[in-house]
């Protein structure tokens, strides 16, 4: 017999009943029922219930065993009574009668209980993160994330695609994140960068004659945290191909997104293939944002043509200094009590609005504030263009171009919510195409990139040297599922001129192209391959389908808000001998004074 086991805590059936067996694991709950006592034992499978007597020379052990403490326990597998079965275990139709019990370890007194659905504070939980992920939720997270992940690698070969390993240790590039630097200790004061995605080199693959690549690629960025995003690392399903259009792009990933959220969902709803497409301009016009939940079926529609030159001043004034106005439909709100619309009101003041006018849509007449200010011609315009129906309900946004989508896209999200439109129980994804390739930063009084600097201009060299830049489109696109933005992908510059001509308007030199991406900039001078690709994110991916707001409830050992491993305790302080080794000195801020007036 094994030392330890010969099953796991989850593997007994009453097909065992009658056999000899040897489990180990974790004591999960005791409970004393006088000249009985009753220990679920648990491990990595699941919960077998063992009883031992009161006169069994092992019972001051299995007494004094502390839950969370590993025993090993020798006994016979005997079938429950009638009465006493627990359907809800995978083992609920026996129990093993202990004969032998031996403690492995002794668990000291918990900081938290493994046993129990008490939330704990976050800094408890991921100081104690091994604690935490006994926990059957955690647990299961995790355990569902090596699924999700074995799926999509699965998914990815037998599509053709070849699974590389890139750098870690490179160099430090332009990609919109702050770079995690390590320095050199070979090369006095210089540094590598641990990569924010492995873009240059998936691209030198495709160069290197390889069509199909792909990788569970870790990925490094000294950001800020926030509940969709990790403040250090992450993974994404990284991909690329040779010899491809956007649109091949969309069908080699969107089978492997469909098949594994449909292997998972749960009994949720997937959305069908092909998945729905919007361009950035229609995006932004009909959700308000370029990361759309569609299972809000809320459109959002420009009116500004209903209100301009109108007898409603505070906007007519408005849209002759440039403002639109955007209306956000309510469906079916004609009922709707007036503090319903009060609070919608001070919730747009809560956003820094000046609050959010509305029309309702009644039987006998329209009704609301703004209502007396349109004529009968503008309000059945008004109806027109933002769909409504008798028994709606319409909201207003009125600022700039920018402000009115990014208001009214919120506006929609609190509305769908409020009304309980949201459908919880589907996955919904869309692509959204179309991006622009610059955008003009207000802050630097100069032309960015908008997306991804690496991609190809729709149009070529032309559109570069023809075009307004702030009209040029590109080859990018992201992909989203139920609002939650999963992917930024890209048909990719492959052309020297191209690229050296795109960065130009940025303002970057020819000398700075050549300098931060010589690499693949001198690659590309040796034939390069039209290529393209994309790359879901994996942490996005399980916090989506294990129903989770926060993806540090997906990741096995995450860092805090802080960017803090609580667990590990770093960052932390190295010695004055490992400073010297890398040629560097450090420079401790003073901290931060209070002034008094």
């Amino acid at each position: 017999m094994h030392r330890y086991r010969t099953h796991s805590c989850g593997a007994l059936t009453v097909s065992e009943e009658g056999q000899i067996v040897r489990l180990s694991g974790w004591v999960h709950r005791k409970r004393d029922h006088g000249n009985l006592l009753f220990i679920d034992l648990r491990d990595n499978y699941g919960i077998t219930q063992c009883v031992i007597e009161t006169t069994s020379p092992h019972f001051k052990t299995a007494e004094a065993a502390r839950n969370e403490s590993v025993i090993t326990i020798t006994g016979h597998v005997v079938k429950r009574t009638q009465e006493t079965i627990n359907n809800k275990m995978a083992t609920g139709k026996i129990e093993v009668v202990v004969d032998v019990l031996q403690l492995e370890s002794q668990a000291d007194t918990l900081p938290l209980q493994v046993n129990s659905d008490q939330e704990f504070p976050e800094d408890t939980r991921l100081r104690y993160r091994f604690l935490d992920l006994r926990r059957e939720k955690m647990h299961s997270n995790i355990v569902l994330r090596s699924q999700i992940i074995a799926s999509l690698r699965r998914r990815m070969i037998e599509q053709g695609f070849l699974e590389f390993q890139t750098p870690i240790l490179t160099s430090s590039s332009p990609e919109g994140a702050r770079d995690f630097l390590v320095p050199s200790r070979m090369h006095p004061g210089k540094f590598y960068a641990l990569p924010q995605a492995p873009q240059q080199f998936k691209q030198l693959l495709m160069v290197s004659g390889f069509d199909k690549y792909f990788q569970i690629a870790p990925c490094f960025r000294d950001e800020d945290a926030r509940a969709d995003r990790s403040p250090g690392e992450f993974y994404q399903l990284d991909f690329e191909m040779s010899f491809v259009t956007q649109e091949d792009v969309f069908q080699a990933i969107e089978p492997v997104l469909h098949g594994v959220f449909s292997e998972f969902a749960n009994a949720r709803q997937v959305s069908p293939l092909p998945f729905r497409r919007f361009t950035y301009e229609e995006a932004m016009l009909r959700f308000g944002n370029d990361k759309p939940d569609i299972r809000n079926p809320i459109l959002i529609s420009d009116v500004t043509s209903v209100f301009d030159g109108s007898e409603f001043n505070a906007f007519a004034k408005a849209i002759e200094k440039g403002a639109h106005v955007r209306a956000i439909p309510a469906p079916n709100t004609e009922s709707q009590p007036r503090s319903f619309f009060e609070k919608m009101n001070d919730w747009a003041i809560s956003q820094g609005a000046p609050g959010l006018g509305y029309i309702i849509f009644a039987k006998e007449q329209a009704k609301g504030p703004i209502a007396k200010f349109l004529s009968s011609e503008r309000l059945e315009t008004l109806k027109k263009l933002s769909g409504c129906q008798q028994g709606d309900a319409v909201f207003f946004v009125c600022a700039p171009k920018a402000t009115a989508e990014k208001l009214a896209g919120l506006a929609r999200t609190r509305i769908g919510e409020e009304l309980g439109l949201i459908d919880k129980n589907c996955f919904e994804f869309c692509w959204v195409v179309d991006f622009p390739m610059y955008e003009y930063n207000e802050d630097l009084k100069k032309i960015d990139f908008s997306h991804n600097p690496f991609s190809m201009p729709q149009g070529g060299l032309e559109a570069l040297l023809n075009q307004d830049p702030l009209t040029i489109k590109a080859f990018q696109y992201d992909i989203v599922c139920n609002g939650v933005e999963l992917s930024s992908g890209a048909i990719r510059n492959h052309l020297p001129e191209v690229m050296y001509k795109a960065f130009e308007i940025a303002g970057y030199g020819k000398e700075v192209v050549e300098q931060k991406f010589g690499g693949m900039l001198n690659a590309f001078k040796y034939g390069a391959p039209p290529h393209g690709g994309c790359a879901p994110g994996i942490d996005r991916i399980v916090m989506l389908l294990a129903n989770e707001p926060n993806i540090r409830e997906v990741v096995a050992f995450p860092m805090n808000q802080q960017a803090q491993d609580l667990l590990m305790q770093a960052p932390s302080e190295v010695t004055e001998k490992q400073i010297k080794e890398l040629h560097i000195r450090t420079h401790i801020p003073a901290p931060k004074t209070k002034t008094t007036s």
